[in-house]
């Protein structure tokens, strides 16, 4: 059986009832009103999975080993880290109408989420998953590290190690797609960066409006308001975004030859740290922040 894989059909590697969820230390995060928004967009698109399954499993039809694990590890998997973040936002901050602003989210977002808008060749599109699981296993190795709070820190070190694993299903099923049709590095480059721009740019965002219209009745979220909010946590994601992994994961799906690989990927880790830290000082060092402005200082940045 593959390593990767969970024990078997329909079995999760963790249980909410796993999570201690009436330990919750409000305290901890009276300072870190970001994570609530974080946390609730990233319920959001976790709740919403059976959309993107469904499409992918149209997509990779014929193929049994991929729409299997898709069927029966994957969507289960991702399905439960919705339900957990869930609770744990309706928990930490029961004042917030999440019903009512994932009804909103999934109204918007359901019509971007097309068959149409998956890569041109298969390969391609294992390319494309490897980047959003880099993304979702870094997001939440970044709160794991970020969370003062124990039980944020246990729910989302258990998400970040689900998402490497689905990381690793995906570019085995790539390694397999890559022999019968043979994707040149440009192809997958451009791959790379098409996919992580769309994240960036659109499921971050729709997200996050539907959390801050509910939050802020009458208020308008435009795009802005996104923007002025990533720019806030420039502290925290400089301070605890673990750059080396994401560069790693993201550099794999190119098949570099190993000396290339290492220097490569030591650039691009530097590169990612110089970038992350501009935009942390450009932010203030993440205004309204304490605790990382103050690591900030100790650092001597």
């Amino acid at each position: 059986m593959d390593k990767t894989a969970a024990d078997g059909p329909g079995v999760l590697p963790w249980s909410m009832r796993d999570i201690p969820y009436r330990n919750i230390d409000r305290e901890a995060l009276r300072d870190h009103a970001a994570l609530f928004e974080l946390l609730a967009s990233a319920s959001f698109i976790e709740m919403t999975s059976d959309l993107y399954t469904r499409n992918l499993v149209e997509y990779f039809r014929g193929d049994d080993a991929v729409v299997g694990w898709l069927t029966q590890h994957w969507e289960p998997e991702e399905l439960q880290h919705g339900a957990a973040l869930r609770r744990y936002v309706r928990t930490a901050w029961p004042q917030f109408d999440w019903t009512r602003a994932y009804q909103g989210f999934y109204e918007e977002y359901s019509r971007c989420c097309l068959l149409d808008r998956l890569a041109t060749s298969r390969s391609l599109e294992m390319v494309a998953r490897c980047v959003i699981e880099t993304g979702t296993s870094s997001f939440y190795r970044f709160l794991a590290n970020a969370s003062a709070e124990p039980v944020l820190r246990e729910l989302a070190g258990r998400i970040a190690a689900d998402e490497v694993r689905h990381y690793k299903n995906f570019y085995r099923f790539l390694r397999r797609y890559r022999e019968d049709e043979h994707p040149g590095r440009t192809a997958v480059l451009r791959t790379l960066c098409s996919r992580v721009s769309e994240i960036d740019s659109e499921d971050g965002y729709i997200a996050f409006k539907h959390v801050f219209t509910v939050r802020n009745p009458g208020a308008d979220c435009a795009r802005r308001e996104y923007e002025r909010f990533m720019r806030g946590i420039g502290g925290l994601v400089y301070l605890y975004f673990p750059s080396r992994m994401a560069v790693k994961m993201f550099l794999k799906p190119l098949d570099l030859p190993p000396l290339a690989g290492r220097m490569i990927g030591r650039s691009a880790t530097t590169a990612t740290r110089v970038v992350l830290r501009w935009r942390a000082h450009r932010a203030g060092a993440s205004r309204g922040a304490r605790r990382p402005a103050a690591a900030l200082e100790q650092r001597g940045t």
